[in-house]
């Protein structure tokens, strides 16, 4: 299977990120973007998107793009900075970028936008099996 076609193989299998509305922008070997809508049921009980949603599309961008290299990948360690409050209708990009695959472990920042405003940034370590897309 072709590099650039395993994230919308895995968006096929993956209920949550369907339900999130995650829809794929871009996707190349060693890249990936991402995004989606918040909707109203995605808010906290401030009115303000729940953090974990800018996280789901950080993440979600962030899986794509390092498996995009062939080997099932999977994060061993993430976190995310907040740095703007998101409202239902807030349309969302994340875009990771992983350029070097040279052993077993991949380190990123994906950021997040809203139009051109950084909203979050988000940091990952991956790490890749041997497993292959192709099995």
């Amino acid at each position: 299977m072709k590099g650039e076609q395993i994230p919308h193989k895995m968006l096929s299998q993956d209920a949550f990120s369907t339900w999130l509305g995650i829809e794929i922008l871009e996707c190349e070997i060693g890249r990936c973007r991402v995004a989606m809508t918040v909707r109203k049921e995605m808010l906290n009980s401030m009115g303000k998107a729940h953090g974990g949603i800018s996280y789901a599309l950080a993440d979600t961008a962030f899986g794509f793009a390092a498996n995009t290299h062939g080997k099932f990948a999977v994060s061993i360690e993430t976190s995310i900075n907040h740095i703007e409050a998101l409202n239902e209708g807030d349309y969302l990009v994340a875009e990771s970028v992983i350029e070097n695959v040279k052993n077993r472990l991949g380190f990123n920042i994906v950021e997040v936008k809203r139009g051109d405003e950084l909203v979050a940034l988000f940091k990952g370590v991956v790490y890749r099996t041997s497993k292959s897309w192709d099995e």
